[in-house]
């Protein structure tokens, strides 16, 4: 006896998902704990699916008849298995449901299927013939529960469609073919009987779990992302440590050596300045120099100190507006003998909480380095702007910028692109702009400029 080819489709089909579940169940071992369960909820929807499509179709029946007892057997654990394992997949991906009423209704449906399964094998090794009452059971009662649980599950898919979840989307995409699809056939089952052929589910599985796949996809897609960005905020953590300590061990050097070679230089100035003013001409212009260079040293001292201990003595209410007028001032000479200009922009009504002095001394190292970088005529762009509770200091240059290795590293000790550069204008502006509890970061392009962004927390006038 020949089998119509849509039947034998049926049955291909539905041997398809049992080697997909079988394969599926496979993987399970290899997967993390956290996500075991939702594999293992899908696994099992798709290996039920897989049998009610093998069950179902005639091929079965027509060329294994005597079997016949065996296959409707499965079909019912099938059915059984498939509506609580669906439930339960729902559960792994939206939750519990409001007032938990998905969970209820996962256990519900569970001990239902278990006293079906539990009748089913009483009748099957008894050999007692209950069918009425178990017809009544598993499939009027069972078809109504179906029914309501289509209903429930679509509803809470379009809540959270609503919400905009994407998962939700391809979810209910899926769940409203099945959905469709299974409310058509028990309708026409309940109106026409037990003559009326099952056909529009079949499609309606494919669909759905087609929607589950692509869902489980994307939560190990995110997971992956996950432990991406994991791994980036690691790395940051890292560095910001290995940054620490170098920053503490620069701190106890400095505390312990500048004070002393401090005096020392102060002295040597002083004797220097007495010798050269009693001195010829000729020797002069070679005691200022060594002035000039005693200065200089001088000045790394200062910041070292200023590195070693950045607290602000004279904490006060600071007007941005004020103290960057007062900085573009004093460094506007500085900027025009570069070819360079200064452009400020300022918002009023910004203040923040520190030292004075400290915070232009900070502002003046960054726009300093600016100038420097500036390559014949260059704009330098300050702008001061609130951003919710933080105060924001842009400082932005067209000069020659830097690539991403030499933006990693600044701040380092002893680290700078100057020719006589020590590093220590910047690191002493990192410890100032942490002391005032505000934050500073640098995006940098070679051959466009580079940009320092400071934030610190807005304070009450």
């Amino acid at each position: 006896m020949a089998v119509p080819l849509k039947d034998l489709s049926d049955f291909v089909m539905g041997s398809s998902f049992a080697f997909i579940a079988l394969v599926m169940l496979f993987c399970l071992l290899f997967l993390p704990r956290h996500t075991r369960t939702s594999w293992l909820a899908l696994t099992l929807v798709v290996g039920s699916c897989g049998v009610l499509l093998m069950t179902y179709s005639p091929f079965l029946y027509t060329y294994y008849e005597s079997y016949s007892w065996l296959w409707v057997t499965a079909f019912d654990a099938a059915l059984f298995t498939l509506l609580p394992s669906m439930t339960f997949y729902f559960v792994k991906i939206y939750g519990p449901g409001p007032y938990r009423l998905t969970s209820r209704l996962l256990m519900f449906q569970t001990l239902y299927s278990l006293l079906c399964a539990v009748f089913l094998m009483i009748m099957t090794l008894s050999g007692t013939d209950y069918d009425g009452i178990y017809y009544f059971f598993t499939v009027y009662l069972l078809g109504m529960m179906m029914i309501l649980q289509v209903l429930y599950l679509v509803g809470l898919s379009i809540l959270s469609a609503i919400r905009k979840n994407k998962d939700a989307y391809i979810f209910s995409a899926g769940f409203m073919l099945l959905a469709g699809g299974a409310l058509t056939d028990l309708l026409l089952f309940y109106a026409f009987g037990r003559g009326h052929q099952f056909v529009y589910w079949k499609w309606g599985i494919l669909a759905f779990i087609l929607s589950l796949m692509i869902m489980l996809g994307r939560k190990f897609i995110r997971g992956h992302d996950q432990v991406v960005q994991y791994s980036k905020e690691l790395e940051m953590f890292n560095n910001e440590l290995q940054r620490s300590e170098k920053m503490e061990i620069i701190s106890e050097l400095a505390a312990s050596v500048a004070h002393e070679v401090r005096n020392p230089l102060q002295v040597t100035r002083g004797f220097m300045q007495l010798l050269a003013e009693k001195s010829e001409e000729g020797q002069k212009e070679y005691l200022n120099l060594a002035l000039k260079e005693l200065d200089r040293a001088s000045g790394i001292i200062t910041d070292f100190l200023t590195f070693a201990k950045p607290e602000l003595e004279q904490v006060t209410v600071l007007n941005l507006a004020e103290e960057l007028r007062h900085v573009t001032g004093i460094l506007n000479p500085l900027a025009n003998l570069s070819g360079g200009v200064i452009q400020l922009e300022v918002s009023k009504g910004v203040y923040i909480a520190g030292n004075a002095s400290k915070l232009k001394q900070a502002v003046i190292n960054l726009v300093k380095n600016s100038i420097e970088a500036l390559e014949g005529e260059g704009v330098i762009k300050i702008r001061v702007f609130k951003d919710k509770e933080h105060a924001v200091i842009s400082i932005r240059d067209n000069g020659v910028g830097m690539d991403m290795q030499e933006l990693s590293r600044l701040g380092e000790p002893y680290f700078s692109n100057k020719t006589k550069g020590t590093g220590l204008g910047l690191m002493v502006t990192f410890r100032i702009i942490e002391a005032m509890q505000g934050k500073i970061h640098f995006t940098s392009h070679k051959g466009i400029g580079t940009e320092a962004v400071i934030q610190i927390p807005l304070a009450s006038p």
